[in-house]
């Protein structure tokens, strides 16, 4: 009863500014306020609100208000959040503070101070959109209780959101600030001019391959660096800022047409939910900047899925079960594989545990750069980063503590110490940077060459149901400094047990080279490798400080330990030592392989390694990378350049240019064929397998070769937006 007298005292205000509009336009405006008063304000909030205010000239106590660089953050906005916390106090029935005179004199006094101020900061988030939403929210509050003359003056630093400013440029912001001149208009009673906005917003759903916004293949780049911004600002402001619009004018002559909202959906299911941890959490792998920043551990809100609801039936299904799961009442059930081809990422995903690759090419730099100064050791954090999570949970806050150049899944040169922030972003190097997938099983290719130091290395992972693989070739150095493969660095949460010498024991905790290895176990994961070897194992306390990874400032600088795991290989300084004759020492360039197993328990890990989990490691050279799962019948490469490779006695395959290839095999019988162009070169892939093969259909060309009893397939490859996704062929 008493938030229904909120809304509708709110509601009369608006209609005494215009008692003439639609009926649409009163619904539009009712479901506007109604979430924005949603959450009642908690009283204790509002007296330290209050507490901190400065009655002498309307300032508050605790913001500095003379620092109004980028790095600073832009504290004052929390001088407006907070008058716009008090408007909704003196809104609401239910709080002690409703209808305060004192509250009312706070709002009015504060709001002078910041009019006589107008306080404009360096970046122009804070004057575009910040500023704008928190002077919007009290205007929608308590706008018709203020002076006519006060709320005029408010107009031009609200109007700072406006369809001609920088920040409206298509990208993740647009739809946030045509969303703030939407209801600024609403607020004023200018309907014609809300019409056109609203038309504005419902356009902005579309694809935009090559350019900024949503690409073709559900991933989501904000700036013209292609790097992905998918569940960032493609997330919680493109697409759910949408919703947000998508949900007030359902149902009006305003209303969204079905195939914006429904590709809206698609662009949730299939690109960003995908690349979050079973659809319910952040996963680390695709933050930028904000990495840096502590955070908490909490599923996703479902606001956005019940909104889209409202306006739609379109996989009905598969949204109830993503709300599900992040409310508790479901577990996770699907398996998955997915590259992101306009972005160079590729997840991978099994009930039990979700993992991915991050890469970069000549197609896309390899990370955000540090703007506003978070982000500031993240200059590696593309170059084939491979996290796992079996929870969620397993990276949370690490990162004060972390060694920014044993980064899981990379190949690092260990130099003394990262250039500056202002080295973080560049171009790649390479082009030959992919995956082939079937959308369960795949594999992933990078022909890895750092901007930063020029390491060449060979870099694949092969993926299963309860078992990946992963393999490093050719790895060269042009500076004779330490060439570390990080295997993991993860949170230390259990004992670390490993199997060395044939036999088991728990590592106390440390840091130690250890040598004949077979496997390694923490937190129910296990690391096999194929053949005993050495590696590194370090678990034991960390330690950093926040203020040391961002030039944000107001940041702690308390030294904070945490308990950390990490292995990897050491591939040494002297990787390019000659002897008196100059010639090379090494024989070969180093190379790596290790068999992640995720969710097993040590019994299962120590009886699967036995025969290394069925898998078969098929060839590991710069040429050509191949691993065969002999339980699944799934044959697995990556051919830097065109070759042969037999997978059985008699049996080989060709690949006729470079490419990746996937075979699925009953028994000794190839049944399907799935191929792709990490280069994105090619227009068609050539590739001859054993036997006669005499199937038809589109796409594709079969050429039987009877004397030799092989059969050459002519695949057509997809070009233009979909140039490095993968097709299969049935055989």
């Amino acid at each position: 009863m008493k938030k229904s007298m909120t809304i509708l005292f709110l509601l009369l205000s608006f209609l005494t500014q215009s008692h003439a509009q639609s009926k649409d336009l009163i619904l539009i405006k009712e479901r506007i306020v109604t979430e924005l008063m949603k959450n009642k304000p908690n009283d204790q909030q509002v007296a330290l609100i209050l507490s901190q205010f400065n009655e002498d000239n309307g300032s508050f106590k605790d913001i500095n208000y003379s620092d109004l660089s980028r790095t600073a953050s832009f504290p004052h906005g929390r001088h407006t959040s907070d008058l716009a916390y008090l408007g909704k106090a003196y809104k609401t029935p239910s709080s002690s503070y409703f209808q305060s005179e004192k509250v009312k004199s706070v709002i009015r006094k504060g709001l002078e101070f910041w009019i006589k101020n107008d306080f404009v900061g360096e970046n122009w988030h804070d004057n575009q959109i910040t500023t704008p939403t928190n002077l919007l929210n009290l205007m929608l509050a308590v706008g018709n209780d203020l002076p006519k003359e006060m709320v005029e003056k408010v107009q031009p630093m609200i109007q700072r959101a406006n369809m001609s400013a920088s920040g409206a440029r298509p990208s993740g912001d647009r739809i946030v600030i045509a969303g703030l001149v939407a209801k600024n208009l609403l607020f004023l009673g200018k309907d014609l001019e809300f019409d056109e906005i609203i038309k504005i917003i419902a356009e902005e759903m579309k694809f935009s391959t090559g350019q900024r916004g949503i690409q073709h293949d559900f991933s989501f780049h904000h700036r013209p660096d292609r790097v992905n911004n998918t569940d960032s600002y493609g997330y919680g402001k493109f697409a759910n800022a949408y919703g947000e619009w998508s949900f007030y004018v359902s149902g009006t002559k305003y209303q969204f047409p079905k195939d914006k909202i429904n590709l809206l959906v698609d662009y949730y299911l299939d690109g960003i939910y995908k690349q979050q941890t079973y659809g319910i959490y952040t996963d680390v792998a695709v933050k930028n900047r904000s990495i840096t920043q502590q955070t908490t551990f909490k599923p996703q809100e479902t606001l956005e899925i019940e909104r889209v609801l409202l306006s739609t039936d379109y996989r009905k299904k598969e949204l109830e079960e993503i709300i599900r799961l992040r409310k508790g009442e479901a577990k996770p059930s699907q398996s998955f594989a997915k590259f992101f081809w306009q972005t160079e990422h590729f997840v991978f995903q099994r009930p039990e545990f979700y993992t991915s690759v991050r890469m970069f090419s000549t197609r896309n730099r390899n990370m955000e750069e540090p703007y506003n100064g978070p982000g500031k050791p993240t200059h590696h954090r593309a170059d084939g980063t491979n996290y796992l999570v079996l929870k969620g949970d397993e990276y949370l806050n690490i990162w004060a503590a972390y060694d920014w150049q044993k980064i899981s899944g990379t190949t690092i040169m260990q130099k003394p110490s990262l250039p500056g922030p202002n080295e973080i972003q560049k171009e790649g190097l390479t082009s030959f940077v992919g995956a082939v997938t079937d959308e369960l099983y795949g594999a992933v290719a990078f022909d890895f060459k750092s901007p930063h130091d020029l390491l060449e290395a060979k870099k694949s992972w092969f993926f299963f149901d309860k078992e990946y693989v992963c393999l490093g070739a050719g790895i060269k150095p042009k500076k004779s400094l330490p060439i570390v493969t990080t295997i993991n660095q993860v949170l230390l949460k259990s004992e670390v047990s490993i199997m060395q010498n044939g036999e088991k024991k728990v590592l106390k905790n440390g840091n130690r080279v250890a040598e004949n290895v077979k496997w390694v176990y923490q937190d129910k994961v296990g690391y096999v490798f194929p053949k005993p070897t050495t590696i590194n194992v370090s678990n034991q306390t960390e330690t950093g400080r926040w203020s040391d990874i961002t030039d944000q400032k107001n940041i702690s600088k308390e030294l904070v330990s945490t308990e950390v795991f990490k292995l990897w290989f050491d591939h040494g300084d002297k990787i390019n030592d000659i002897d008196i004759h100059g010639k090379r020492k090494l024989d070969q360039s180093p190379g790596y392989e290790y068999i992640v197993v995720p969710n097993s328990s040590e019994k299962e890990l120590e009886e699967s390694s036995a025969n290394n989990g069925s898998i078969e490691i098929i060839s590991n050279t710069e040429e050509l990378q191949a691993v065969k799962h002999n339980k699944l019948g799934i044959i697995q490469m990556a051919f830097y350049k065109g070759g042969e490779l037999q997978i059985a006695k008699n049996k080989k395959i060709k690949m006729h240019s470079q490419g990746m290839a996937m075979l699925k095999m009953n028994g000794e019988n190839i049944t399907t064929v799935t191929v792709s162009d990490p280069s994105r070169s090619l227009s068609k892939i050539l590739i001859t397998l054993p036997s006669i093969h005499m199937s038809l259909g589109k796409g594709f060309l079969c050429l039987p070769d009877k004397k030799s009893n092989t059969t050459m397939i002519i695949i057509d490859l997809p070009q233009g937006v979909y140039s490095g996704k993968s097709v299969s062929v049935k055989l």
